[in-house]
């Protein structure tokens, strides 16, 4: 039985694992995250969200960095509700403040 995961820390670098690959899609017309096994499809603001997870910018970031190119949309709890499933499915992680 694995450990939980705890929640991102608002301002450590969120990095994609190893494993994963970010790439537009053109055929899908979407962004896919692959990986060895297969591919997940990043559909609407999932793809624009992970364009984001650089391994420099934090989960701030990346809500500022939406909210910026989106302005007007509150933006926030579906960041972060994304970001977390993405966590917990083991796609990203907290990296180290540098």
């Amino acid at each position: 039985m694995s450990e939980p995961r705890l929640p991102l820390p608002p301002d450590a670098p969120i990095e994609l694992l190893r494993q994963f690959r970010l790439q537009w899609e053109p055929a899908q017309q979407c962004y896919v995250l692959l990986y060895p096994e297969g591919m997940v499809q990043l559909r609407g603001g999932a793809g624009e969200i992970m364009k984001r997870v650089d391994g420099q910018a934090s989960l701030h970031g990346i809500v500022a960095d939406l909210q910026r190119a989106f302005p007007g949309a509150d933006l926030r709890a579906d960041v972060v509700d994304f970001l977390e499933v993405a966590h917990g499915k083991g796609w990203i992680r907290a990296g180290q403040h540098q």
